[in-house]
């Protein structure tokens, strides 16, 4: 494994993304603040509770979960689009380097920015309700394969993408509705059985159970179905990745 070319590709996509840290400090906090506002403030206080949590408090691993797999989506999407675009992904094809140094180090740049990210909207959710963490080291289990996973999923559309309209074709007709549609903001439980049965083919819907989970104790499917099915979502994402660099499949057009 070639350490020094994964420590430059981290660095040098780091590096892009401290240049721009107010708006990607900023932005964050102001969007979780608004969803605090309208949903825990105005909504919130015509809700009781969902299961024995305040709705406040209830929403907050939904919120944490949707701008970790935007930023982990768009940041390694981009990442790997731009050095295609400029037709500098080449000089990198041509180094000594193999295809799992090129993903560890633009995945764990996208990864460590979502993570990044995570954190920042779980103290900023402090500051409105009051949020307990009844399982830590499931959280934090949670959230680092919920940033992996989805950071190797933008990885596989930037280097599908043919335009930056395509860029964020996937991110914005699929993930965000996935992510709305799987349970961020209310409880599966609460919908009709025949909803309930398609909101199980949603694959959001586990990472957000099994993170809930962690900072409540309880979850719409079990731990271990969640845990299961974020797992076989990365060997999948890892497996296309090493078919596309295996084939050469839209990196040498």
């Amino acid at each position: 494994m070639n350490w020094t070319a994964i420590k430059a590709i981290y660095l040098f996509e780091m590096a892009r993304f401290f240049r721009t840290l107010a708006q990607s400090f900023i932005s964050p906090v102001l969007s979780t603040s608004l969803y605090f506002v309208v949903f825990g403030a105005a909504i919130g206080s015509r809700i009781d509770q969902i299961e024995g949590v305040s709705y406040g408090a209830f929403i907050v691993p939904g919120l944490i979960m949707l701008s970790v797999i935007t930023q982990a989506i768009s940041n390694a999407s981009f990442g790997i689009y731009f050095p295609k675009f400029i037709g500098t992904i080449y000089e990198l094809l041509s180094a000594p380097v193999n295809f799992l140094e090129i993903v560890a180090g633009y995945v764990g740049a996208a990864a460590t920015k979502a993570l990044f990210i995570g954190v920042i909207i779980l103290i900023t959710a402090f500051f409105f309700v009051d949020v307990t963490i009844q399982h830590p080291l499931a959280m934090v289990a949670f959230l680092l394969l919920t940033c992996l996973s989805f950071a190797l999923l933008g990885f596989i559309i930037g280097i599908w993408a043919g335009s930056f309209e395509q860029l964020q074709l996937v991110p914005l007709l699929i993930v965000t509705p996935l992510v709305f549609l799987g349970g961020a903001f209310y409880s599966i439980s609460m919908l009709p059985p025949v909803w309930q049965t398609i909101s199980y083919f949603n694959p959001v819907v586990y990472l957000i159970s099994g993170f809930r989970w962690s900072f409540f104790g309880a979850a719409d499917v079990p731990i271990a179905v969640s845990l299961l099915a974020i797992g076989g979502f990365t060997v999948a994402c890892l497996a296309v990745i090493g078919w596309i660099f295996k084939t050469g499949w839209r990196i040498r057009q």
